[in-house]
């Protein structure tokens, strides 16, 4: 199966190219830091600027959050999740890390296939112990 990556969109000709690409974008939202031990929000959002189809053939199925090789948590979705009309899918995902992560997410289309992100590193500060 083919993996799509993100392209930036100001950089492309063409209007419906710019909708294609984005729509079926993965874009990670979260703060560059986190503390070990404790609960972190990761923001998966598919699509920025252009909302995507959400019809009985053709919507997101799925959202998954990756540190590296590891899959840490997948949301599902059917048809009509979104109210069948044109949307992003965006999902909160809560994790709780304990080491440097290097975030993606991946997003699968049900008519344009499987969809990655850019990937983000985010810094874990270990938490110090009273005695």
């Amino acid at each position: 199966m083919k993996i799509n990556r993100y392209q930036d969109i100001t950089t492309i000709a063409g209007e419906g190219k710019k909708d294609y690409i984005d729509r079926h974008s993965a874009f990670l939202h979260c703060e560059d830091s986190a503390k070990a031990g404790e609960k972190f929000t990761v923001k998966v959002k598919v699509g920025d600027a252009y909302p995507h189809p959400d019809d009985f053939d053709h919507y997101i199925a799925w959202v998954q959050l990756w540190d590296g090789e590891n899959m840490l948590a997948q949301t599902n979705f059917t048809a009509g999740a979104l109210g069948n009309t044109p949307n992003q899918a965006e999902v909160d995902f809560y994790i709780v890390p304990g080491k440097k992560m290097k975030l993606t997410a991946a997003a699968f289309c049900t008519k344009h296939g499987l969809w990655h992100s850019d990937e983000k590193i985010v810094e874990v500060e270990k938490v110090a112990v009273e005695a």
